[in-house]
């Protein structure tokens, strides 16, 4: 069955740097466009990144635009979230997802579209 597995989220400082990992199984990983979501408490599910099937097409949320830096790995089947200069405001659950869509994507995507999601991992940011 379909499996998105993410990793490397933890407790940093603020400035500090941290690189998410979803491992994605189960389905034809190139056939799928790949996004970041995260959720703080007491929010909504916010869109962070999202890259194109074949990787050549990239969006980001606003908040994030200039310090994350999403990429996938085609041959292994990961997709990164690349986090620099993290914020406070950046401490979330972070989520995987796919979308069946061949193409690039243009603007954020929507959670709604989203066909699989991981379980999340937790970023927590220190002032």
């Amino acid at each position: 069955q379909v499996q998105l597995v993410e990793s490397g989220g933890g407790l940093v400082q603020a400035g500090d740097s941290l690189r998410l990992s979803c491992v994605a199984s189960g389905y034809i990983f190139s056939t799928y466009c790949m996004g970041w979501f995260r959720q703080a408490p007491g929010k909504e599910r916010e869109f962070v990144a999202g890259i194109s099937n074949s990787g050549s097409s990239t969006s980001y949320g606003d908040s994030v635009k200039g310090r994350f830096t999403i990429s996938r790995d085609s041959a292994k089947n990961i997709v990164y979230l690349q986090m620099n200069i993290l914020k406070p405001e950046d401490t979330a659950v972070y989520y995987c997802a796919a979308d069946r869509k061949i193409g690039s994507i243009k603007g954020p995507l929507r959670d709604y579209d989203m066909d699989y999601w991981g379980k999340g991992t937790l970023v927590t940011v220190s002032s």
